[in-house]
């Protein structure tokens, strides 16, 4: 029997019973679209986080105080004290760290900031002129903070869009000062609308010379990250040796021994978010397909359903010539039909639901949320729709080839 032939039957097959073939061509739908959302959603937040530290620059390294966090048990080591003026003076040395262009120091911390009746809980950033540069930030309104603030521990601030409008609502904010922790800080700039940027809302930050967080605000002698710019891309490993041997040999750790400080560069964060971010979305995409071994019983269980009812029609069909075979194909083409349709439509619709929700994102969040198209997850899908409904599809179209012609015409 020709195969045109059979693919028509097929179809009159599954249209003669519309809300049983709906129904069960919905449990693939559900699959397909979960495998899609996941994928699509899992590489739209890979690219922002992978776009976020790229925007820090390829050359920028970042060495951060205590042991290097292996575990969630760890993560108090962030906390750690264990770099200080001597280390940051000793990176600023050619002869320690000879490509090295820019070494920089970073404190942090979040406190009450009030103004008149207002007051508002802000991220306190204390850093030198250079993290403006850092972070690609350009003061439209008013003026960053310059060296000479930072070296004489002055009262200044920069504010982000959210902390003007809590505090100063339409009021200018310019030569306004600020009380935080007793001390009245003066704003002299207002960062232009960034949003999230490397895990910072910059519209929710205070940045003040890193002297006077430490002195005033925060009552720390140490800091909590130093920044490294080397010379080039090409010179960031030879940069990083060098400060860890420097930095190695002031905090007398010797041979063997655990640093008491740890080193990211921009491509190590990369691979590792990289990885952590593929590894989860596999998971869950796992975790989604399992929903296609479902849709798979259904139909397993639907087309049995169909070949007891659909006997007298075998028969007949076995009477006027068609063989095993040909019964055994019909059977299989309508379960493939079944997956196949409903791969496409999973497809389609968590295309759809993927774009909406990175549209979504990128209003409420206010972070720029890329819809990415999965082009793999979507032929793995029609794919693994295929599989399923031959795997699942087999059994009933055994089942229903091995009917003997004269029993299935007696059946009432």
């Amino acid at each position: 029997m020709k195969l045109t032939h059979l693919f028509k039957t097929s179809r009159a097959g599954l249209t003669a019973n519309k809300s049983r073939t709906v129904l069960t061509i919905l449990g693939i739908v559900i699959g397909i679209t979960s495998i899609m959302l996941v994928m699509s959603l899992g590489a739209g937040a890979e690219g922002l986080i992978l776009g976020q530290i790229q925007g820090i620059g390829a050359k920028t390294i970042a060495v951060l105080p205590g042991k290097e966090p292996t575990g969630p048990t760890d993560l108090t080591s962030l906390f750690a004290d264990s770099l200080k003026a001597r280390d940051l003076e000793a990176l600023r040395q050619k002869a320690n760290v000879p490509t090295a262009a820019r070494v920089e120091p970073i404190v942090f911390g979040a406190d009450s900031a009030s103004y008149g009746s207002e007051t508002y809980q802000a991220t306190i950033i204390g850093g030198t002129q250079y993290i403006f540069d850092v972070y690609d930030i350009n003061i439209t309104d008013g003026r960053a903070f310059d060296d000479d603030e930072v070296r004489g521990n002055a009262d200044v601030m920069v504010i982000g869009t959210k902390v003007k409008t809590e505090l100063f609502g339409d009021e200018d904010p310019l030569g306004k000062k600020v009380r935080i922790k007793g001390r009245n800080l003066r704003v002299v700039g207002v960062i232009p609308k960034k949003g999230q940027f490397s895990f910072l809302n910059f519209d929710e930050l205070i940045l003040v010379p890193y002297t006077t967080a430490q002195q005033y605000l925060f009552g720390i002698k140490y800091f909590n990250r130093l920044i490294v710019e080397a010379g080039s891309e090409g010179q960031v490993d030879r940069t990083v040796a060098d400060i860890t041997a420097t930095l190695r040999n002031i905090h007398s750790i010797d041979f063997g021994e655990k640093d008491d400080f740890f080193i990211e560069t921009q491509q190590g964060a990369l691979e590792q978010v990289s990885t952590i971010t593929n590894v989860l979305t596999l998971f869950l995409a796992a975790v989604a397909a399992i929903s296609l071994l479902v849709g798979g019983v259904g139909i397993m269980n639907i087309m049995l359903v169909s070949v007891t009812e659909r006997t007298r029609e075998i028969g007949l069909r076995k009477a006027v010539g068609a063989t095993n075979r040909d019964i055994l194909t019909q059977f299989l083409l309508e379960a493939v039909m079944l997956t196949t349709v409903g791969g496409v439509i999973g497809i389609a619709l968590g295309t759809l639901l993927s774009f909406a929700i990175s549209i979504v994102l990128t209003r409420v969040l206010a972070i720029d949320w890329p819809f990415t198209f999965p082009a793999g997850a979507a032929l793995l899908g029609l794919g693994v729709a295929a599989v399923v409904g031959l795997a699942f599809g087999i059994y009933p179209a055994r089942q229903a080839s091995k009917k003997s012609p004269i029993e299935a015409l007696r059946y009432e």
